[in-house]
């Protein structure tokens, strides 16, 4: 069981609630997954019958979970600071060095991956998932009755992230999650073992192996005749140079093999 997790509105929504002399409060201490009771003993507030402390300092857009000792943020800082975030719709997003990786302005993040996994139809197929993040797109392809899902996330601080996220599928099962740059780990993948494909890489700036023609021959290989590709492009750039990201990527992906059609934030490709 993951938990307690913590957000501002949550912490806030504890304390009004000891401060009103409440004997107990209905919240979520699962960023949205469900709701719970927590009480009020001794000065601070118990779950599950566990004395749990008040925070010092509880910061917006940071989501604390419980070590054992203390409650701490969902952040580390390897090489960049990657932290999950809290969203009014439940499922949090991330980011790495302040740069948001989910779309939430206007969808929940969660709902955002369902809406593009159900493009490739992913019911019976093996997907490959190649930039697994917290795995919102693995999660709609198990629901959706997909028969296997290969997915690839290289970054072990985001499998961390995904270890204390309610809404992250665990792997196992239908799920194989590989911590490995699928850049690299594509190449070992046989031809034709994939039904449909699902890419959401970082932008080019970050990853531009990623939007590599040499890459997106590896997806035409490995997908089989007829399956779908969904890739996120977004539109980075348009504004401030006027590069045509989404059309950069359609010509890469037409030379690999792909028939391309703009859909939404990204390209839905057919092998």
């Amino acid at each position: 069981m993951i938990g307690p997790l913590l957000t501002l509105e949550v912490h806030q929504a504890l304390r009004e609630g000891q401060r009103a002399g409440a004997a107990c409060i209905q919240c979520s201490l699962d960023l949205g997954r469900s709701t719970t009771t927590a009480d009020f003993a001794g000065g601070g507030w118990r779950w599950c019958g566990q004395p749990y402390p008040w925070l010092d300092s509880c910061r917006d857009r940071t989501v604390y979970h419980w070590t054992g000792a203390a409650f701490e943020p969902v952040a580390r800082y390897t090489n960049a600071l990657i932290k999950l975030v809290p969203t009014e719709w439940g499922p949090p997003t991330f980011e790495i060095d302040g740069i948001k990786m989910l779309p939430t302005a206007q969808v929940s993040p969660y709902e955002d991956a369902a809406r593009k996994v159900a493009l490739i139809e992913p019911r019976g197929k093996v997907i490959l998932d190649t930039c697994g993040g917290l795995g919102y797109f693995a999660a709609w392809c198990l629901q959706g009755g997909a028969a296997r899902v290969l997915s690839y996330e290289k970054n072990p601080d985001v499998l961390w992230l995904r270890s204390l996220n309610p809404w992250s599928p665990p792997a196992g099962g239908a799920l194989s999650l590989v911590n490995g740059d699928v850049a690299l780990e594509v190449a070992a993948l046989p031809d034709a073992s994939v039904d449909a494909v699902l890419h959401d890489p970082p932008r080019f700036g970050i990853a531009g192996e990623l939007y590599s023609q040499g890459f997106y021959d590896q997806l035409a290989r490995v997908l089989r005749r007829r399956g779908r590709l969904f890739h996120y492009t977004g539109t980075p750039n348009r504004l401030t140079s006027g590069r045509d990201v989404p059309a950069e990527v359609a010509r890469r992906l037409q030379r690999a093999g792909f028939v391309t059609e703009r859909v939404g934030d990204g390209l839905l490709s057919r092998r």
